[in-house]
């Protein structure tokens, strides 16, 4: 098309050059990416390998990652809450944890405060023992649990947790009684490791990704995976396959601060995006083991409705909450 009048074509010039300083300044994003939890674990890898691959991908200039442990990121989102209201370049990496810390510990700081961004992974647990200890199979544990519960010890992440809600079902599965599970939560990864190669706790439980060192060095020995089929690339069988009838996957996801303008959480959704279909990100997801579950937006908003409402179930059913 000719343009023939001079101003005209300033002005679309003009427009143009608007244009592209607004998407290079887009790209160009300094976000602040707060991971409620204690170095070493699953929220901390994740704000981490998140941080590596919005730069790598150039969804972000600069990405700085804080971390607030305890109480099951319970601390964390209350401070996040109080601390980036309105900030369109804060972030916090939470997950299935979180919603059952919130119950167990009757924070005052709920996840309806924050801006769902999107579902990132889901990760299948493994239980774990040391490779000295005398537990071959989930039924020699089952066994050991159902004769003194009490003296079956456990290491896991923070309470109300997805860790804490297998053990729960896991007793519950076996004919055990959940309500007498001896359960340690530790708030990091690198805390739960050193009880367990330590032989403080019978067993461990956790994503495979925390423990995979551990266990390709043979210091670790994983009884079962808690997904419905083997997982590839780990030779351990399932609970099912060993007549536990039970499977539970983690998730992960991405929240933004409360109070952000609907352009602000489109921005950050759309930041997110480029960055889950970046390669680097493929590589992130190929490394730690853990399987691409992205779910944008509104999608993540109505799925986290639904989680609240089973996690919630499930606590009371295993006696966590009353």
């Amino acid at each position: 098309m000719r343009i023939s009048s001079p101003g005209l074509r300033r002005s679309l010039l003009a427009a143009a050059a608007l244009l592209g300083l607004t998407g290079a300044a887009s790209a160009q994003t300094e976000l602040k990416i707060l991971a409620p939890a204690a170095p070493g674990g699953g929220w901390d890898q994740t704000a981490r390998s998140m941080q590596q691959a919005l730069v790598q991908s150039g969804a972000a200039k600069s990405v700085q990652v804080t971390n607030i442990p305890g109480a099951g990121g319970t601390i964390g989102i209350a401070q996040f809450v109080n601390s980036a209201k309105g900030d369109g370049n804060q972030l916090m990496v939470n997950g299935f944890v979180m919603v059952g810390a919130i119950l167990t510990n009757k924070a005052p700081v709920t996840l309806d405060q924050v801006t769902p961004i999107a579902r990132l992974t889901s990760e299948y647990l493994v239980i774990v023992v040391p490779a000295n200890s005398p537990l071959k199979t989930a039924k020699d544990l089952a066994d050991r649990l159902k004769a003194e519960p009490g003296k079956v010890t456990w290491a896991g992440g923070s309470a109300g947790g997805v860790d804490h809600i297998a053990v729960g079902l896991f007793a519950k599965a076996i004919g055990g009684d959940p309500t007498k599970i001896n359960y340690i939560p530790f708030s990091g990864g690198g805390e739960a490791m050193a009880a367990i190669m330590g032989g403080k706790v019978t067993a461990g439980v956790s994503g495979y990704g925390e423990f995979e060192g551990q266990i390709k060095t043979g210091k670790l020995r994983i009884l079962a995976v808690t997904s419905p089929k083997r997982l590839e690339g780990v030779d351990a069988p399932t609970l099912k396959e060993q007549g536990v009838d039970l499977d539970i996957a983690n998730w992960r996801s991405v929240m933004g601060a409360p109070g952000i303008t609907p352009a602000q959480r489109d921005a950050l959704v759309k930041t997110i995006e480029t960055m889950v279909k970046s390669p680097a990100w493929a590589e992130v997801l190929k490394q730690k083991g853990w399987d691409d579950a992205y779910l944008p937006g509104d999608e993540f908003a109505a799925y986290l409705k639904q989680e609240q409402t089973r996690v919630a179930d499930v606590l009371k059913t295993i006696g966590l909450v009353k």
